[in-house]
């Protein structure tokens, strides 16, 4: 399933989806203008075609005091598909990696690294990120603040 395969009922779906993740398919139904037969079939195909992947709940990394991000750029010392399959599959290995992301430019990768202080992220980097596959060069990126934080896509 596309965009292009969405109409605008779906397209009211996900977002509403997105914002309230515990609303009613009968609420749902009511919202976009369906019954809450048809509305439960649009979910059940956007779920069952991978479109909707799952409901989670955020945790506030505040009261959790894991609250400490931080951005690490990772340039590998060698390239290579193996070598890059290496190093994605060990970052999965790592709860302190909750992001992993190829991206362009200097660097061939960027993570975000969550961790409860300093200290932890000092750990973190000697006991697990040196030792993943190939890194050669690895830059940190503090986040100061937290100014925007969402996981709703811009659909509408």
């Amino acid at each position: 399933m596309t965009r292009d395969d969405l109409d605008t009922i779906d397209l009211k779906i996900l977002a509403i989806l997105q914002s309230d993740p515990e609303i009613s398919i009968q609420d749902i139904g009511s919202r976009v203008g369906l019954s809450h037969t048809p509305a439960w079939r649009r979910i059940r195909k956007m779920q069952d075609s991978g479109l909707l992947k799952g409901r989670v709940w955020l945790v506030d990394s505040e009261m959790t005091g894991l609250d400490v991000s931080i951005f690490v750029f990772v340039r590998l010392d060698t390239h290579s598909a193996e070598v890059m399959d290496a190093f994605e599959t060990a970052t999965l290995d790592i709860p302190e990696i909750l992001q992993c992301y190829t991206v362009s430019g200097e660097f061939d990768y960027m993570l975000r690294v969550v961790v409860g202080s300093v200290r932890d992220y000092e750990r973190a980097v000697k006991g697990k990120l040196l030792k993943l596959p190939h890194v050669g060069i690895m830059n940190s990126v503090f986040a100061l603040n937290e100014v925007k934080n969402t996981t709703a896509l811009p659909i509408g």
